[in-house]
């Protein structure tokens, strides 16, 4: 067998592989993650408001 074949063929594919950036292309993640950052925010934002309602509905 002509085993010199073989190797180049194997270290070329490896070289192939390690080429390769694992990096995803789909940046649907990135998206559901900043519309979770969003929805913080806002309830981070509306907390004062609700606590300042809940003390009106207790006081009428």
């Amino acid at each position: 067998m002509n085993f010199a074949k073989f190797f180049f063929f194997f270290f070329a594919c490896l070289m192939a592989v390690s080429m390769v950036n694992a990096a995803p292309r789909w940046k649907g993640w990135k998206k559901i993650e900043r519309v979770g950052q969003h929805i913080r925010d806002g309830v981070i934002k509306a907390g004062p408001a609700v606590a300042v309602v809940g003390s009106a509905a207790s006081i009428g």
